[in-house]
């Protein structure tokens, strides 16, 4: 049994010290009772307090993953990669409700939030994913659409928007007048809006409506500046996922993938706000280790480190409204991260984890192994995704092997898991407890 039990203040000392924005001057940092009481160029610590000397290493804010789906299994091993706290992105309200009475009593798992259901069209996306779940079919439903997902414990909305796109296999999708009464009613109740998008087309339609977050960098062409102008002036944030885009479209160096980072480039020349999220447990990612890669690619598309790691703790947390985290400072919760070297320098540097604190409470690294629940539940993703694949295929293809072969290896739809496996490694080395959740996900034994 877990039990949520913090240990006697602690001070760090000796450390360099990101705020979620800047490196400060400080060198020590301190924390009781769960939140920092702190931050100073010189000692912080007080009698009878834990003394941790981090010889030179870096505190960071505990990291955010701003774009998950829940499985069992998904906040533990998050936690042990240093994200404390996940963003999910669809979930059935009872896999949204389980998942935060498991935040709330337990110190092992990150903290939560979720949009819980996702306003779609009736047999849009992710319909082939989840068992029946509601829809809308027009603006007149959006003030009852939210409503439900308000009473059902939703922290923000989730919107499916526009796929840009026309021929045989694009799917249903709601209408620009739906998604802005969806965002219009959704701000009525305080929800900050996402909206999933997959093209360019998409994005121009969906910042005329009011949202606050585009989930996913579009790769269909390219992002010109005044679009991402737009975007900018409208204070819109973008989550471009691309630990996820990569194992989908193939190796950095591929034209589509690198159409993705040059997009990546254009928003945040423009002034874009960018959001770190992984959209784990999609193929090829891992809860956690997962976000170390995306901070990575985002530096591959002209990202200074800090602002990368700001990317994941201070903009999501003032993004979606988390006043008490994603900052290393007095009166933050202390979600802290330490870690050996300067990811300010070399952001692969957030990899050598030495300590991980939730709201203050060490992190045991080695005590996460998969479960049976675990189990059953990621061979019911790994069936739901081949679904979506046998659909695409159909649509895309007409069931054509000759045709679907090329293009689903080029996908990597199942079979290029593999190819992430090198950038695991490190990760991996770092926490084997994780090792049999790997290799549910057919990572493992590659490794």
């Amino acid at each position: 049994m877990h039990v949520m039990i913090r240990s006697r203040a602690t001070a760090i000392v000796n450390a360099r010290v990101f705020d979620g924005t800047r490196l400060r001057d400080w060198t020590s940092v301190r924390f009781a009772g769960g939140i920092i009481t702190d931050c100073a160029a010189g000692p912080t610590a007080q009698d009878g307090d834990e003394v941790i000397d981090a010889e030179g290493g870096t505190i960071l804010p505990g990291l955010i993953d701003s774009h998950i789906h829940l499985v069992p299994g998904a906040l533990a091993q998050g936690l042990t990669f240093g994200v404390t706290t996940a963003l999910d992105m669809f979930s059935r309200a009872d896999v949204m409700a389980a998942a935060k009475q498991q935040a709330g009593a337990r110190s092992d798992v990150a903290d939560v939030r979720s949009a819980g259901i996702g306003a779609t069209a009736p047999g849009g996306h992710p319909s082939m994913m989840y068992a029946p779940f509601p829809t809308l079919t027009g603006p007149e439903q959006a003030g009852q659409f939210v409503a439900d997902r308000v009473a059902e414990g939703s922290d923000y909305l989730k919107i499916f928007g526009p796929s840009g796109t026309t021929g045989p296999w694009t799917m249903p999708s709601l209408d620009l007048d739906t998604i802005t009464a969806l965002t219009k009613a959704a701000h009525g109740r305080g929800l900050v809006v996402v909206a999933h998008v997959n093209s360019v087309a998409g994005v121009r339609e969906v910042v005329s409506a009011g949202i606050d977050v585009v989930a996913h960098v579009p790769v269909d062409g390219d992002l010109d500046t005044a679009l991402a102008g737009r975007i900018a002036e409208a204070g819109i944030a973008v989550g471009p996922t691309l630990a996820t885009i990569e194992n989908v479209l193939g190796e950095p160096g591929g034209a589509a993938y690198s159409r993705a980072e040059e997009n990546v480039g254009r928003l945040v020349d423009a002034g874009v706000t960018i959001l770190a999220g992984t959209d784990a447990p999609n193929p090829g990612t891992v809860f956690g280790a997962s976000l170390h890669r995306e901070l990575e690619l985002l530096g591959r598309c002209g990202i200074a480190p800090a602002q990368a790691l700001n990317a994941a703790t201070a903009a999501p947390a003032r993004v979606f409204n988390l006043a008490d985290r994603g900052h290393t400072a007095p009166g933050q919760r202390a979600d802290l991260m330490l870690v050996s070297g300067d990811p300010l320098t070399d952001i692969t540097a957030t990899r050598a984890i030495e300590r991980i604190w939730r709201a203050g409470v060490l992190c045991d690294r080695r005590a996460f192994v998969a479960n049976a629940a675990e189990a059953e539940e990621l061979d019911a993703f790994d069936a739901r995704v081949a679904k979506v694949v046998a659909a695409v295929r159909e649509r895309r293809y007409g069931f054509d092997p000759t045709k679907a072969a090329g293009r689903l290896q080029a996908t990597g739809a199942r079979d290029h898991l593999a190819g992430e496996v090198k950038h695991l490694v490190e990760a991996r080395e770092q926490c084997e407890g994780v090792h049999e959740r790997l290799v549910r996900t057919g990572l493992g034994e590659a490794l």
